[in-house]
């Protein structure tokens, strides 16, 4: 017997502006399949599960295109993860908010309005900072980039495991010249003792602001009738609603 499996095109947030020209994913679309028996393997694999790598075997397994998946940035695997959460197990996510059971339709959620004009290949924005006046270019995260933090925060924490730089670290990876300077080991001077908390939080914003995401938020209705705009929680039971 023959068997064939249901797949779904998704749109990408960043729309694949922001991948080479000859990429797979620079079309703003994923090809991905229905979760089967064997995803579910996989979303029960303890090792996996310890080793906080299960949502990546995951959606690797569901994608049906094919490209690396170390280029796929940060905001259209979020993407991907929504929409794997909505192909396994329907678009209801129950979540607990203000000690009140709600239920969020997942297939409402939107990706960020571009607030910026994206350039086909480049991930890369600059700010002045608002304090110091440097003229900082900071890069947009892959999952790669997120493997490369990760990694460093790892070997730091060996060396000392009560005092992880993890801000820090994340600035310094996202960080790729200071008034034009590209040397590493300038970007990584500059962060250890010379980038300004109101520089550094105004460089986060930054990031948010123009990064392509899906917008993880939901409206919540109190009593009175007033609304409030709250970040949807990935709980355990996101990929594990029987939990």
């Amino acid at each position: 017997m023959e068997f064939t499996l249901p797949t779904e095109i998704i749109e990408l947030p960043s729309k694949g502006l922001l991948y080479p020209e000859e990429h797979p994913l620079a079309s703003g679309e994923v090809e991905m399949k229905y979760m089967t028996a064997k995803e579910e393997d996989i979303l029960t694999n303890q090792n996996y599960i310890k080793n906080g790598t299960v949502i990546d075997k995951l959606l690797k397994s569901l994608l049906v295109t094919e490209f690396d998946y170390k280029d796929l940035l940060v905001g259209d695997k979020n993407a991907i993860m929504i929409a794997a959460r909505i192909l396994s197990y329907g678009k209801d996510y129950p979540v607990e908010y203000n000690r009140e059971q709600v239920e969020v339709d997942l297939s409402s959620l939107d990706a960020k309005p571009h607030e910026v004009e994206y350039q086909r290949d480049s991930r890369e924005f600059p700010v002045k900072l608002p304090k110091s006046g440097y003229e900082v270019i900071f890069k947009v995260f892959t999952h790669g980039d997120e493997l490369a933090i990760e990694q460093e925060i790892k070997g730091l924490q060996k060396i000392n495991k009560n005092d992880v730089p993890e801000v820090t670290t994340r600035l310094k990876h996202m960080i790729v010249a200071i008034n034009g300077n590209r040397e590493r080991a300038d970007i990584r001077k500059f962060v250890d003792g010379y980038l300004l908390a109101q520089d550094a939080r105004a460089l986060r914003e930054e990031y948010v602001r123009v990064s392509p995401d899906v917008d993880l938020k939901f409206t919540y209705t109190y009593d009175d009738g007033s609304d409030e705009e709250v970040t949807l929680p990935i709980g355990i039971n996101f990929f594990w609603p029987d939990v």
